[in-house]
């Protein structure tokens, strides 16, 4: 089945995850986002508790069903598709089980590729215990099907504070860096040739050239003898060290249109939406990054665990559209209120 029509914006699926994922169509859906119940932490008071993923004796068997139901999710994804998937840990016994990275390796031993291992700092803390650290994060992964998948980078880009300083006799970045340093260092040294020294003027004149008209915001210059390539000197696992070593220099650029948000994002995990009575809702500010940067515009949005229809809510909100599946009926109905006028709203 095709889980939306054209002409819809939303729609939500009661019922096991695995048995309504199994109904649609190959390749249907553009994104998965989605926070499955943590395992051993929550009931959620549902009739059909045989299909309550979340309370299986043991961990091994919620490792299995998420896999499973992953492999399904894939399934429906487009080839060009993500997954983003967050989710928690727990101890038992003292011991913490490390089970977002048993579930990760998990759907990466059934074909999906890892893109990213995002920290979601949460800003909070709870302190339960008094031998151990407070708990302050989650981790949400990013999961592709192929090695081409839809990516829109410009979307979540952080644009530049500060703009660069251009007169008619002086050029300088952002952070001040007007290139006389490095020009100097180009002619004063005694580990480049002259073609490289002309070579590596030609291109700090280039960039230079960039941030007079605007397309470059700063820059750095590392040049062989002066500078040590970042990260590591070993031209076998550094790719800027195979290029001071072959070249006698490069430029770090940091372009004007802005630059990706890192893998540690500081969101509070409180939703501004919360008159419900579910106990485990995450933000929408969480999905604005996932959604924004690999679902096309009025593309569909899907969250195999919807709970109160935070994932259906931040796509309509950002002009995709949702589809949300969830076991029990009370929170179908929630989310259902929830968004009842964000379809029209955000046409």
């Amino acid at each position: 089945m095709t889980p939306l029509s054209d002409s819809e914006k939303f729609r939500f699926y009661t019922g096991d995850c695995l048995s309504v994922l199994n109904q649609m169509d190959d390749e249907c859906v553009d994104c998965i986002v989605t926070s499955p119940p943590y395992w051993g932490m929550r009931s959620y008071d549902n009739d059909n508790d045989e299909h309550e993923i979340g309370n299986e004796a043991t961990f091994e068997n919620y490792q299995h069903h998420l896999t499973a139901v992953f492999a399904e999710a894939k399934r429906v994804l487009k080839r060009d598709g993500s997954l983003w998937l967050n989710l928690g840990d727990r101890y038992v016994d003292k011991a913490l089980l490390g089970m977002p990275w048993r579930v990760a390796i998990s759907l990466m031993s059934d074909g999906w590729i890892m893109r990213n291992d995002v920290i979601w700092h949460q800003m909070k803390g709870t302190q339960s215990a008094k031998d151990r650290l407070r708990d302050s994060y989650e981790h949400v992964f990013h999961f592709v099907r192929s090695k081409n998948y839809y990516y829109d980078a410009d979307a979540i880009r952080i644009k530049p504070k500060l703009q660069p300083v251009v007169t008619d006799t002086d050029i300088r970045s952002s952070t001040g860096v007007s290139g006389k340093k490095y020009r100097m260092q180009i002619r004063e040294s005694h580990e480049l040739t002259e073609q490289e020294k002309r070579n590596a003027e030609d291109a700090l004149n280039q960039v230079l050239a960039e941030i007079r008209s605007g397309a470059v915001n700063d820059f750095r210059m590392t040049i062989r003898g002066k500078q040590r390539a970042w990260h590591s000197d070993n031209v076998r696992i550094s790719g800027r060290a195979k290029e001071l070593a072959e070249r006698g220099f490069y430029i770090m650029r940091i372009h004007a249109h802005g630059h990706l948000p890192n893998d540690v994002w500081n969101i509070v995990p409180e939703d501004t939406w919360r008159t419900d009575s579910h106990c485990a809702v995450y933000p929408e500010a969480l999905l604005r990054i996932p959604i924004l940067a690999t679902c096309p515009e009025n593309g569909i949005v899907l969250d195999p665990f919807i709970g109160t229809g935070t994932t259906v809510a931040a796509a309509l909100k950002l002009g995709r559209r949702g589809v949300g599946i969830d076991l029990s009926p009370h929170y179908i109905r929630i989310s259902q209120e929830r968004v009842a006028n964000i379809g029209t709203m955000f046409v």
